[in-house]
């Protein structure tokens, strides 16, 4: 090979990585199709080791890789994020930040109607990270095919899709059974890199497959005795879809919010905003305080006592300094 050859194998590029398994990343080269494996170089473990995250690269990261002659790459650099949403990390990586995806435009939260039954205390949780990241916020209601003949249920799931489409965010129902909502749901990623995410068995893949066929991904079914999903996504992985991209995240049954003063919590309820700054006391944390604004809002139904309840879980967790199991 020549020497100008040898050069050109050996090229720079800037890309995306679109997956990571932890030791190897999948990088979408700039201006290509095809997917280069690559490795990380070893001071990026190193600096894990120092910093507390669980994972020194995340699916939407800008990275530089060099070619290799065989046709992998290696991870030289990684860019500034933009921003990155993140949550706090379960088993035996408890106390660190894991990064679920980086340089996101939105971040949507799925539940489905039931199987698994709705969890309104990880909508909150997750809607609080959003507003942490400054990212734009929404909540898909899947399987909506199945209230057709559970009144009661229907009624339920209305009332938070009421709840938290006053307090701004979009809500969307859908059904990958049925194909109700799959067209708005592609035409609200178009454009965007979005995160997509949920406890197991919500749907999330089936939704993807519903808007893009060809991705063809592997869904999962859920336990009718146990209400849990299957994790059929080991991996977060960026998909092209909708002429946007969306990142598929393994189901997470549990979302922990990280890295966050109690004293800070408040300013995510968006509901809050307008008392807080009215409490007697300038560093009152809405709970026990006299004079709280927020307490008194709650007591006047200007707050629901469901999203408070929320607040005051996701508050003692903090300060408790646990894992925030999001139930």
């Amino acid at each position: 090979m020549t020497t100008q050859q040898d050069s050109a194998s050996r090229a720079i590029l800037e890309g995306t990585v679109v997956r990571s398994t932890g030791s190897w990343y999948s990088v979408l080269p700039d201006g290509k199709d095809e997917i280069v494996e690559s490795r990380a170089r070893g001071r990026f473990r190193l600096q894990q080791e120092e910093i507390p995250e669980t994972n020194p690269l995340a699916v939407g990261d800008r990275v530089s890789i060099l070619m290799g002659d065989d046709g992998t790459g290696f991870i030289t650099d990684i860019h500034p994020r933009r921003n990155q949403l993140s949550r706090r990390a379960a088993g035996r990586k408890v106390g660190k930040e894991h990064v679920i995806a980086a340089n996101v435009d939105a971040a949507l939260c799925v539940q489905a109607t039931f199987l698994p039954k709705f969890n309104a205390g990880f909508v909150d949780r997750f809607l609080v990270m959003a507003e942490a990241y400054h990212l734009d916020a929404g909540l898909i209601i899947n399987k909506v095919d199945l209230l057709d003949d559970e009144p009661k249920a229907q009624e339920a799931i209305m009332f938070w899709k009421d709840l938290y489409e006053e307090l701004g965010y979009s809500v969307l129902m859908t059904s990958a059974i049925s194909g109700m909502g799959v067209q708005e749901l592609g035409d609200a990623l178009s454009g965007k890199t979005s995160v997509v995410s949920g406890p197991s068995g919500v749907g999330k893949t089936s939704l993807l497959n519903a808007i893009e066929p060809e991705l063809n991904l592997t869904t999962g079914e859920v336990s009718e005795k146990t209400q849990k999903g299957k994790h059929t996504t080991t991996f977060a992985t960026l998909h092209q879809i909708a002429g946007g991209f969306v990142v598929d995240t393994p189901g997470i049954r549990e979302y922990g919010v990280w890295d966050m003063d109690p004293e800070e919590l408040g300013g995510y309820f968006v509901e809050f905003r307008p008392f807080i700054g009215h409490c007697r006391f300038p560093d009152c944390t809405h709970d026990h305080e006299p004079g709280c604004a927020i307490t008194e809002a709650v007591d006047e139904d200007q707050i629901s006592a469901e999203r408070y309840a929320s607040y005051l879980n996701i508050l003692a967790s903090l300060r408790d300094g646990v894992k925030d199991v999001g139930r």
